[in-house]
This record gives C-alpha cells, sequence and structure tokens, in this order.
C-alpha cells in the first residue's frame, strides 16, 4: 500500500462537500511533478485530504477508488483519480504541527510546499493520522 496527501482549497473543494458526495474525482491536477504521483496512486492506497488556503490542515483520510485515467476536463495529458471518502480525523492536524514535528520535518507538504500531490511514507502517514487522535 502507498500513501498520499493531496490538498485542495475549502472554497473549491472542501472536506465537508467530500465527506458528503463520499467519492469524487479528483482533477484540475496541472503541475508535471504532481501528475506523477496521481499516476502512482493504485486502488486502495490511503490519502490524506489537506485544507489548503486559510485552514492549512490535514482534515480526514480518503482511499484511491480509481486509478488513474484521462482528466476529461482537458485534451491536453493530465490526470484525474477516483477518491473515495474513508474517515475524518478527530481532529484537523494543522501545518504548524506538522511543521514542528521532527520527523515530519522531510516530508513534501515541508519542503515543497506547493505541490498539490505528494507521497508520504507509512509512518509519516501514521505519525498524521495519530496526531489528529
Amino acid at each position: 500500500m502507498n500513501y498520499f496527501l493531496v490538498k485542495s482549497e475549502p472554497e473549491t473543494y472542501s472536506w465537508s462537500q467530500f465527506e458528503k458526495d463520499g467519492k469524487t474525482m479528483w482533477e484540475g491536477v496541472r503541475n508535471y511533478a504532481a501528475r506523477i504521483h496521481l499516476r502512482a496512486m493504485k486502488v486502495g492506497d490511503l490519502v490524506l485530504f489537506y485544507h489548503s488556503g486559510e485552514d492549512k490542515a490535514v482534515q480526514g483520510i480518503a482511499k484511491v477508488a480509481k486509478e488513474a485515467y484521462q482528466d476529461p476536463t482537458t485534451k491536453e495529458d493530465w490526470s484525474v483519480v477516483d477518491l473515495a471518502f474513508h474517515k475524518p480525523l478527530k481532529r484537523s492536524v494543522s501545518l504548524a504541527e506538522i511543521k514542528a514535528e521532527k520527523k515530519l520535518q522531510n516530508i513534501y507538504l515541508v519542503r515543497q510546499g506547493r505541490l498539490s500531490v505528494m507521497p508520504l511514507g507509512k509512518e509519516e502517514f501514521d505519525l498524521i493520522v495519530k496526531m489528529g487522535s
């Protein structure tokens, strides 16, 4: 199993909307590095859902429901995946908390904050989930 983090502006697509929808096509990624990470996702992989913008916090966990396929919103070579709601965290985990945790200093969220889709190691994923419990 692989682990990832995806970012969304809550004004564009929020965790509460995702929870209500239950499933969504993760579209609109227009960064080559993020596209590589999207294409690496496999059905069943776990994904942290992060609010960017003012919130700057991990909200909950999604699962990959469908592997990468052509983004239907463009004819260019961009990909989407389908994500299914898995479960919320008991409390959101802020970017400040993540940055303060020494074991998370090397994750993309800290090193390359603008990347919208990023891989995580199992230990990193588990630590963030634990911080939110």
